[in-house]
């Protein structure tokens, strides 16, 4: 998932480059919603696994 994040960024820097500002606003907010997606998923994962640890 942090993949395709890096990937809509750089559409949306390329895209912003040549001018196509729309095009990188909407590859700019599916960036950044995909990296705290990939966050908040990561947090719990981290959770559970030191959860699953103690017990």
């Amino acid at each position: 998932m942090l993949r395709y994040a890096m990937i809509f960024f750089i559409v949306a820097v390329v895209s912003a480059v040549l001018g196509f500002t729309s095009i990188a606003g909407a590859a700019a907010g599916i960036a950044k919603i995909l990296f705290f997606v990939f966050l908040v998923l990561f947090v719990v994962s981290l959770i559970a696994n030191g959860v699953r640890s103690v017990a």
